[in-house]
């Protein structure tokens, strides 16, 4: 049996300083005991993971609580259109600058199709079998080619991958730097005696998605012409005070079950919203999230390319619905107060909702976002998907993209400082010294906090550290990732399961709400014959307070482990029934807090901005410094997967010219 402590992915960067070339297939070949979860205690035995680090956007950093926000990943991608369309050009204008200034657009070349790949340029392997498909170079002192990029992208989440995959599209030189072993961040999945675990998100729609208003990832992945193969389903378990039973999503089924576990008034409220805010979805979903860019050229790719389409959304949406678009930009508690909507059950039901979604209750999440979330779930034919080859393949597929086109990966390359010459951003230096050149731009993937941590304070104005400083963080998490027996737990065992124990306490509270995901149900090859895989975590709920300044080796950081993962273990054995025996798991892992601040280079180990709708709005991509951008959970739209892959896009369309980027609009047909 393993039973360690999670890490992770990776031990501290300082051991390895150079440049590693993303290769395929050799994974285990080269460098079995790599993987994204390991026990401090047997740091040395098992070998440095060395994963994602504050290249946090990583899916929302690190399992993001949405896991993406796990069970709906659906769709931070709302606020980046409304937002985007009704905001963005204020935003601009109080910036009183294109919110790109330095750029020089590069003479657009015959053709925004791939080059054609060197020779040995590493590649991905199709081998389905494999936990990342990817394998590890041992890390040399020196770039390979030029220590140079038109564009260098600090982290490889997937927010970074997106952007730099588009460049790469786009036929920029690109070159992302990873502090770890392994690209994607909480995207990646890693092995551990046969057993393939997601390190973070879990739940996905969208994937097979296409046209305008398709999931922005689904949209990066067919610009980079690839696609990931998914089961699909339409269900998952809740264990409420109320009642244990199968939701299911559609228009109809939810119904069914207020009809059984609430009351007929719950079905009367739950019919009134749907009815007021399913004609606002035309709206929420207009524009696609490729068409955005940081500049006014979102004029021309954005507001003047989708004007019909915005125009006969509004008049789908009728006189009552027009008027009510404006609240898509308010929290989405003042549409169900509007409403008059007071049933217990329907208001902790939407409480719940949007927590998943987005980490906040109904009273800070945009209406626009549980919008656009409620036509997703609730119109006919909807499903869910889960990647075959778990979360990982997301990432095998962006760097399959980035490396087609002629984009580069370096692993093992933690970037130490941005360097900024003449007032504007000119590289990286690397751990080891070495120094890499951006021609174009620097895009950090990290988190505000982070990136503030790699600048040179004397060039940023005081006004900047202290909005970064005093922005409001979201709590940590607490995991654990088991592998056993599949005999002994009950048949009908689903992929997801959530745990509330307490209503009155609210679903953001500690210890209150468990996430449950068991992928192998759906993709068998994930565990070893007869076996399954879980994971299990507390989603951006756990305190850091409780953690700060304990020795990971002391007695009491590992009494507190045991006490503050016992919530999880609990909500386990009811999802998987009274045959399952904890004593029998083959793999047992837990991660902490100071697993995230240490292992994910996350401040306070924490999951991203608690930045709640109606009190403020996310960041833009541009910073003080020139040529210095930032993508991910911590810049518009916010967190989740879709989110931080739209982010990603807007900043590579922003790097190019209108015509390249409405070249690349016209050839994936949106």
């Amino acid at each position: 049996m393993v039973e360690t402590e999670l890490l992770l992915s990776g031990g501290l960067a300082d051991e390895k300083l150079g440049f590693q070339l993303v290769n395929v297939k050799a994974q285990k070949e080269n460098n079995p005991k790599v993987n994204c979860f390991d026990s401090f205690d047997r740091h040395r035995e098992l070998g440095s993971p060395k994963h994602l680090g504050r290249n946090w956007n990583d899916v929302a950093s690190l399992f993001s609580r949405n896991h993406e926000c796990l069970f709906f990943q659906l769709s931070h991608l709302t606020q980046h259109f409304l937002v985007a369309a009704l905001k963005h050009l204020s935003t601009i204008m109080e910036l009183g600058l294109p919110l790109f200034p330095g750029i020089k657009f590069p003479t657009p070349r015959n053709t925004v199709l791939a080059r054609s790949s060197p020779n040995n340029l590493p590649q991905f392997s199709s081998n389905a079998s494999s936990s990342t498909s990817i394998s590890v170079k041992p890390p040399t002192i020196t770039v390979p080619g030029k220590p140079e990029a038109d564009v260098v992208v600090i982290g490889s989440g997937i927010g970074g991958l997106c952007c730099a995959g588009l460049l790469a599209r786009y036929n920029q030189d690109v070159l992302v730097l990873e502090s770890h072993d392994l690209p994607g961040g909480a995207g990646h999945s890693f092995e551990i005696k046969g057993y393939k675990f997601d390190s973070g998100p879990s739940l996905f729609s969208g994937f097979q998605s296409r046209g305008p208003q398709a999931n922005p990832l689904a949209q990066v992945l067919d610009a980079l012409g690839e696609s990931i193969p998914c089961a699909k389903y339409d269900s998952w378990m809740v264990y409420i005070p109320e009642a244990e039973f199968l939701s299911r999503i559609g228009p109809t089924e939810f119904l069914k079950d207020l009809e059984k576990y609430a009351s007929q008034n719950a079905v009367q409220e739950w019919k009134k919203l749907l009815e007021a805010i399913l004609p606002l979805s035309a709206a929420a979903m207009a524009l696609p999230p490729l068409s955005i860019r940081g500049d006014l050229g979102v004029i021309s790719t954005a507001a003047a390319r989708y004007a019909p389409s915005l125009l006969k959304s509004f008049v789908e949406m009728g006189p009552q619905g027009a008027f009510g678009a404006p609240k898509l930009l308010r929290p989405f508690s003042e549409i169900m107060d509007s409403l008059e909507l007071r049933d217990p059950f329907i208001r902790n039901w939407v409480d719940l909702l949007a927590f998943l979604l987005a980490g906040v209750k109904s009273n800070g999440i945009l209406s626009a976002e549980m919008v656009y979330m409620f036509a997703e779930w609730y119109k006919p034919g909807c499903t869910l998907e889960y990647p075959l080859n778990g979360s990982g393949a997301i990432i095998d597929a962006l760097v399959r993209g980035i490396q087609k086109f002629g984009g580069r990966i370096s692993l093992g390359s933690h970037v130490e400082k941005i360097i900024v010459e003449n007032g504007k951003a000119t590289g990286v230096k690397l751990k080891g010294g070495q120094f890499i050149r951006a021609k174009m731009a620097v895009v950090s993937n990290a988190s505000m906090w982070d990136t503030l941590n790699l600048l040179p304070k004397d060039q940023l104005p005081k006004s900047y550290i202290d909005r970064v400083k005093t922005t409001p963080q979201c709590e940590s998490f607490m995991h654990l990732h088991l592998g056993f027996d599949a005999e002994d737990v009950r048949e009908d065992l689903g992929i997801h399961h959530i745990v509330v124990n307490e209503w009155e306490r609210g679903v953001d509270a500690d210890q209150n709400v468990v996430l449950i995901s068991v992928p192998s149900v759906l993709s068998p090859n994930l565990a070893p014959p007869g076996k399954h895989v879980l994971h299990a975590y507390t989603p951006g709920t756990e305190p850091f307070e409780l953690w700060e300044g304990l020795d990971r080796r002391s007695a009491e950081y590992k009494k507190l482990k045991a006490e503050r993962s016992e919530v999880m273990w609990k909500a386990v054995e009811r999802a998987l029934g009274s045959g399952f025996n904890r004593d029998k798991c083959e793999v047992k892992l837990v991660g902490t807090p100071l697993t995230h601040q240490r292992f994910l280079r996350r401040n306070r180990g924490t999951y991203g901005p608690a930045i709640q709708a109606g009190q403020g709005t996310f960041p833009g991509h541009s910073t003080p410094i020139p040529q210095l951008y930032c993508c991910g959970d911590s810049t518009f739209p916010g967190i989740g997967v879709p989110a931080v892959a739209a982010s990603g896009a807007i900043v590579a369309n922003s790097l190019v010219s209108v015509s390249q980027h409405s070249q690349l609009l016209d050839a994936i047909g949106i």
